[in-house]
Formats: C-alpha cells, sequence, structure tokens
C-alpha cells in the first residue's frame, strides 16, 4: 500500500494496433497502454487472463504475482522480477496509470512464463499473444523475381508440413498447423495477382494471372523453417488463345502394398529421424569456464560431430535445433522436435558447480510429477477445440504440451541408462552419472529423450579437455553407438 502509493503516475497512450489475445477458449482484444515508448499490460488483465494472484510486497518494494505455489515478484522501482529467486530484466519496473497498475508487456514471456503451465508466446510484429500450445508458425511470403518466370518463395517457421495444390488459376498452400500468423505480403507484380491468407486459415492462396502458365514448386525442409518456391513461366500460346476445358482428374489407381521393412540388429521400430538439441545459444552463453570456454559452443561442436556420424554411417535424418550461434527458446526446441516427428531426442550440455573439484560426465531423463504420472498411465490424448484465427472452432487431439514426455519415461529411461554405459568407455564419469529429474527441454518431446552433461568448464582439467578433438570425437562416439544399441535393442516396440 505504502510502497504502491509511492508509484509516480504516468499517462499512458493507446497503440495504434490492439493486442490479440488467442487461448484455446477465446480470441479477443486486450487493452494496452504506452508509456515513454514502452507498452504496458495491467495486472488486472494479467490476473484475468492467467488466473494469478495478485498483491503488494513492501517488504520486496514490489508486486507479488503467485500462480499454483510459484511467485514472481516485480520490483516497483528496478527494471526487474525476481522468478522463485531467480532475478530477470524487464525494460520499466511496474508503473501506474490512474488506478491501474502495469507492468511491461515482455513481462509476460520473461517473468510469469517460466512459471506458467502453459507456453506464453508474444508476437509483437503481428500483434498476438498465444497463450497455449498451438502450432500458429511464422509466415513470410515474398516476390524474388517479377519475372516472367516470376519466382515466389513462402518461408514457414518453424518448419511444419506444407502441402501445396494448384487450384484453376490459383497455388495453394496447406500448411499443418493450427492457424497462420502472416506478415502483409509484399506489393504483386509479374505474373502474380495477390498473396493471402486463403478460405481455410491454414491456408496460403496466391492467385496468379491471365498470362500465367503451370507453376512449378519446389519444397526444402530445413531444422527451423519450411521454404516453398514457386515459379510461374507465360502460358504458352494455345493456352492463352484457345482455353481448353478442364480435364477430370485422372483416378487414383489403388496404392500397391508397401515393401515390408528391413529388419534391423533387434528387435526394435524403425529409427528414421532424431533431433540433437545443442544446449544454450545466442544471448545465453551457458556455464562459462575460467579460461572463457563457453558451453553453447562446445553443444555445438559435439553436436555437429556426432550429427555427421549417424547421418553417414546409420542413414538415419537428423534434424539440429540450432546449426549456429542463436538463441532458441525451450517451448520452440521441442516444437522443432515435434514438428519433425523425431523418433528420439537427445540434448547436449556441459556442467558447471560451485567447486571446482565436482567433474564427470552426467545423462538424464525425466522425473514426473503427479501429473505426470497419471498421463504416464493413461497414456491417451483428450479432445480440444480450438479457435482458428478468423473465428470458428476445430476439434483437435492433444497431449498437454507439459506432459507430452509421459508416455516415453520408460524408453527414456533405457536410452539413457545406454547412453551411460557407452560414455563410461570414453569419458569419465560423475559420482551418480544417471539421474531422473524434472527437466523442462525433456518435458515438451513426444518420443524418448534424454540429456547429457559431457564433463564440468567449472573443472581446470575437464575445461582444457572438453576444447581437445579427442574428446569430442570420443563423446560423439560414444553418443553415436548409444544411439545403434538403443536402436537395435531398446527402441519402442510398434
Amino acid at each position: 500500500m505504502l510502497v504502491l502509493a509511492s508509484l509516480p503516475q504516468a499517462q499512458g497512450t493507446a497503440p495504434a494496433t490492439p493486442l490479440t489475445l488467442l487461448t484455446r477458449d477465446a480470441r479477443r482484444p486486450i487493452a494496452t497502454t504506452v508509456l515513454n515508448g514502452q507498452e504496458f499490460i495491467g495486472l488486472d488483465e494479467v490476473a484475468s487472463i492467467f488466473q494469478v494472484m495478485v498483491r503488494e510486497d513492501a517488504v520486496a518494494h514490489g508486486v507479488s504475482i503467485t500462480y499454483k505455489g510459484r511467485t514472481v515478484v516485480a520490483s516497483t522501482e528496478q527494471p526487474m522480477a525476481s522468478v522463485n529467486g531467480r532475478v530477470v530484466t524487464l525494460p520499466a519496473p511496474v508503473a501506474r496509470a490512474g488506478s491501474r497498475l502495469l507492468v511491461p508487456i515482455d513481462f509476460l514471456t520473461r517473468a510469469l512464463a517460466p512459471v506458467y503451465d502453459q507456453p506464453i508466446d508474444f508476437r509483437r510484429a503481428s500483434r498476438l499473444l498465444i497463450v497455449g500450445a498451438f502450432r500458429i508458425p511464422h509466415v513470410v511470403a515474398r516476390i524474388d523475381a517479377p519475372g516472367p518466370p516470376t519466382r515466389v518463395t513462402v518461408e514457414v517457421t518453424p518448419a511444419l508440413a506444407v502441402s501445396p495444390a494448384v487450384d484453376g488459376a490459383r497455388v495453394l498452400l496447406r500448411v499443418d498447423a493450427d492457424a497462420l500468423d502472416m506478415v502483409p505480403p509484399p506489393p504483386t507484380s509479374g505474373l502474380v495477382d495477390q498473396i493471402r491468407v486463403g478460405d481455410q486459415t491454414t491456408t496460403v492462396a496466391i492467385a496468379l494471372n491471365a498470362r500465367a502458365g503451370m507453376p512449378r514448386i519446389s519444397t526444402t525442409v530445413a531444422a527451423d523453417a519450411t521454404r516453398v518456391t514457386i515459379d510461374v513461366p507465360l502460358a504458352a500460346p494455345q493456352e492463352t488463345q484457345v482455353p481448353q476445358p478442364a480435364l477430370p482428374a485422372a483416378p487414383t489407381p489403388p496404392a500397391s502394398p508397401a515393401p515390408p521393412a528391413l529388419p534391423g540388429p533387434g528387435e526394435g521400430a524403425a529409427l528414421q529421424t532424431m533431433v540433437i538439441d545443442p544446449g544454450h545459444g545466442g544471448d545465453d552463453n551457458g556455464v562459462r569456464g575460467a579460461k572463457g570456454t563457453l558451453e553453447k559452443q562446445i553443444t555445438l561442436d559435439v553436436a555437429t560431430k556426432l550429427k555427421t556420424l549417424i547421418e553417414t554411417r546409420m542413414g538415419v535424418r537428423v534434424v539440429m535445433t540450432r546449426s549456429d550461434d542463436r538463441t532458441v527458446a525451450p517451448d520452440e526446441r521441442d516444437a522443432i522436435a515435434n514438428n519433425s516427428k523425431a523418433d528420439l531426442f537427445l540434448s547436449l550440455h556441459v556442467n558447471g558447480a560451485p567447486a571446482a573439484s565436482v567433474t564427470g560426465a552426467q545423462v538424464y531423463y525425466l522425473r514426473l510429477d503427479r501429473a505426470g504420472e497419471e498421463a504416464r498411465k493413461s497414456a491417451a490424448a483428450s479432445e480440444l477445440v480450438l479457435p482458428t484465427i478468423n473465428g470458428g472452432t476445430r476439434p483437435i487431439d492433444v497431449i498437454p504440451w507439459d506432459l507430452a514426455q509421459a508416455e516415453h519415461i520408460e524408453a527414456s529411461s533405457r536410452f539413457a541408462t545406454i547412453l551411460q554405459q557407452e560414455l563410461q568407455k570414453h569419458a569419465p564419469m560423475a559420482a551418480k552419472p544417471l539421474q531422473q529429474e524434472p527437466m523442462r527441454v525433456l518435458s515438451g518431446v513426444n518420443m524418448p529423450a534424454a540429456l547429457v552433461e559431457m564433463a564440468y568448464l567449472t573443472n581446470a582439467g575437464q575445461e582444457q579437455d572438453v576444447q581437445s578433438a579427442d574428446f569430442q570425437n570420443g563423446i560423439a562416439q560414444a553418443m553415436y553407438d548409444a544411439v545403434a544399441r538403443f536402436r537395435d535393442t531398446g527402441f519402442p516396440k510398434p
């Protein structure tokens, strides 16, 4: 009360474009306020949307926001918040406008998201606040060359399946998503008259003009995006001068039975796609050794070596959550794995400890809370009625994002055990080499998963070791051997 009464009053203005909230139950605008160039949201609105408790905290000189026993304290004096004891920075401290208390809009993703039980995604450019595990990719369409031929490129981030089709004078790209977050397309030119979201809200429609011929479409899927390239040539003279009636579609021949898959050395299911997750990256360095060695670089170096081994020796498709020095959020790492329909997930890290004497590699798999155990026992998806961007609903079967790993715990345990056995052949192990812990990056992946801490950067000897090619090659070889063993003997049976 005393603390909040001392807050300076501020007069805000409404942003030029309102913010839109998208949840499983509703799609509606949210009132926000711009103060000194920063966008704020009222704590009363936060309490209503996220079902949190807000109270004054005179001792901490701030405001406490509590959700299911987890507490965030936002300062009224400094641009920061304490999230379960960890300090995060904010663009501005708590403010007051009239009788309302306000927090910067970034408070939602930086401070509230770590304690909330659903993903929170604020997309500033498209003015979307998404609460829930929805697949709403960022879609960018551009005209690279007016031609003719006219070249159109459509990029979908993160990578999702895209099904192209030609419907008369239109190219339709159906994205395997719940909705699309599409950037306003550029002015059309060449043989393209219009680019827009289609009548179905998960479709991009590209309208061609009368001079266009049959387009050529190619799709490339990378770790972080799906890119569709459309080359539109001029129509042949007979196409433009003598319109031909549309021919009926040829009947689809009956599908011939697929040849049986070649059996592997063991009895497990086929391993077709694996995701390797180099921990940290970008602004997040991870652990830093005394001589400046960064965890984010070691994890990327070893992940690259492991990817090469698995692809060249095993013939398995490998997707990396990052292949360069960039920031990747835990939810995005999980999304890459799930959207790639991966069969196995391995996250790589390097450890740190207060005591410099601690050494050794460790392997982790997920430990579940009570809700996770119930999900593991039921191992069944529930039906969700999801709103679409342009109104209406669509039912889908889902597993809660934070429980996706639940039905894979037994397989993950086998994978982690094999990893520990192979690693100890190539590297010193910690006192407790195999552990089960609640780890965010593992909880959302819908496949067997494990996490490896390769060494301790806070130990001088191990900091030197992890930089050597011999150590990195040995660790990569151990993990390759573990993946091969798991594929042959420990993989879940179909």
